[in-house]
């Protein structure tokens, strides 16, 4: 088999679980051909963020000099656990070092400069991956596993140049495969790929976006026609609802490409639905798999499922969530609703659902909580008199997937008058053309009893 295997960063937060992590890929490599991509190490990125944000607006030497220092601790702890060889801990620790050395003079850069772009915060952010990706091939190394570290430039994956959201050129699956096939079939060596980050043809690094290090995986399996994909976290599959909100939450063994990204899209921390793109042109199953219980099946992402019984497959909650209302009369409905989207996307707004009256009379726009003053604000000048631009804060997003649910009368009914008898008011209500997904939005209080209603409803917990 060929199986193209990431790592997220729960999985590799410190040295005693990059170890077991390479101690894994070991156990799996026997009589497979493997591929290795990995996140930064828990929490390292959003540091990297955090510094690059205030070396522009704070410069200070003295908070970058302890800033490395702190990440040269992180990093050379993970090596002292992970690497149990000191000729190869040798030459990991160098290449760190070499590596928090050029991120140490970026970071001056921006604080001189006082200017933080789309182009310099990708290259800051990079060096997460940059780093735990040595690391984890100095772990194969020494337990004697051949293996190169290679960042996604190295390894074909070329890019745009939208920095923050890059996306593959054209072309890139051919480079791909005549980079890391010889390293498989020929060298029989595992290479360890940077996730989340790629190159321009140019050489500057861009990010791939959220979920950018699943996707890197499925790009590389897609363009090495792989068996798999194996996506390692810390829970043994996808769930019919997050255990958080719903305590007796079951694994489901299988789930369509089509579920998974409605899941995806509401909330449900599986994977960015992006990610799914490059293996469901070419099938390849993609396996969600617990890096702390690696016996268990986990669940298969595929293009259909054997078992299409459950009418409700799974649930999603966006527990915080607002909405922005635009209404009026006598308006051309078709020109609003360019005029509102081209100005959220503008104001870089991501939108979550969106519902229409039958009326042409109001527009209900349901957004992150984070972006509702920002959609807002985008939107207020439209007023005219005639239009009115209104926000409502704190409100819950539920989400009810499942293909059983396509063609069979009843469901949306189900669900509302669950709700109905458990005093939850519906706000707003959306349904996908495909039929796989039932969406509503209640107020913020209500949501975690809304989704446990729906999930009792429809014995999602039996």
């Amino acid at each position: 088999m060929r199986i193209v295997m990431k790592f997220g960063g729960v999985s590799v937060k410190d040295g005693e679980n990059i170890y077991h992590c390479a101690n894994l890929v070991k156990k799996f490599s026997e009589g497979n051909e493997v591929v290795v991509v990995v996140s930064a190490m828990q929490r390292v990125t959003d540091a990297l963020i955090k510094a690059a944000e205030r070396c522009c607006s704070e410069p200070s030497a003295g908070f970058i000099k302890m800033f490395i220092a702190d990440m040269m601790k992180r990093h050379y702890e993970a090596i002292e656990y992970a690497v149990r060889n000191d000729e190869i801990k040798a030459k990991v620790i160098a290449a760190v070092e070499r590596l928090l050395d050029e991120l140490e003079k970026v970071l001056l850069g921006i604080s001189y400069l006082g200017e933080l772009t789309r182009r310099s915060e990708d290259y800051i952010v990079s060096f997460g991956e940059r780093l735990s990706a040595p690391i984890f091939s100095a772990a194969l190394l020494s337990l004697g596993v051949d293996s190169v570290a290679l960042t996604g430039g190295d390894a074909g994956i070329i890019t745009d140049r939208n920095f923050g959201r890059a996306k593959p050129l054209p072309g890139v699956y051919t480079t791909i495969k005549n980079r890391l096939e010889p390293l498989l079939t020929i060298k029989k060596t595992v290479p360890v790929v940077t996730g989340f980050i790629g190159a321009t043809d140019d050489g500057s690094i861009t990010t791939l976006g959220r979920g950018g290090s699943d996707y890197t995986a499925t790009i590389l399996a897609a363009a090495l026609d792989a068996d798999e994909v194996w996506l390692w976290k810390e829970v043994d599959g996808i769930m019919t609802c997050d255990p958080k909100y719903v305590p007796n939450a079951k694994v489901i063994p299988e789930i369509s490409y089509q579920e998974a990204m409605e899941l995806s899209h509401f909330g449900a921390k599986i994977l960015h639905p992006r990610a799914l793109e490059p293996v469901m042109r070419k099938k390849i199953p993609v396996r969600i798999k617990n890096t702390f219980n690696p016996d268990a099946p986990g669940t298969v992402i595929g293009p259909t499922t054997s078992n299409t019984s459950e009418i409700v497959k799974a649930l999603s909650l966006i527990p915080q969530a607002g909405i922005v209302n635009v209404s009026g009369a006598g308006f051309d409905f078709a020109e609003i609703m360019s005029e509102v989207f081209g100005r959220l996307a503008e104001a870089k707004v991501n939108v979550i659902m969106v519902a229409q009256s039958s009326s042409e009379l109001n527009l209900s726009i349901v957004v992150d909580i984070r972006d509702l003053d920002k959609a807002y604000n985008s939107l207020k000048n439209l007023e005219n008199g005639v239009i009115k631009v209104e926000k409502i804060p704190y409100v819950a997003v539920v989400s009810a997937v499942g293909s059983g649910m396509a063609g069979t009368p009843g469901v949306a009914g189900k669900i509302f008058s669950a709700l109905g008898k458990n005093s939850i008011n519906v706000i707003m209500i959306s349904q996908s053309c495909s039929e796989y997904n039932v969406s509503f939005v209640v107020d913020g209080s209500d949501g975690v009893n809304a989704v446990r209603v729906v999930h009792d409803e429809f014995g999602l917990g039996n």
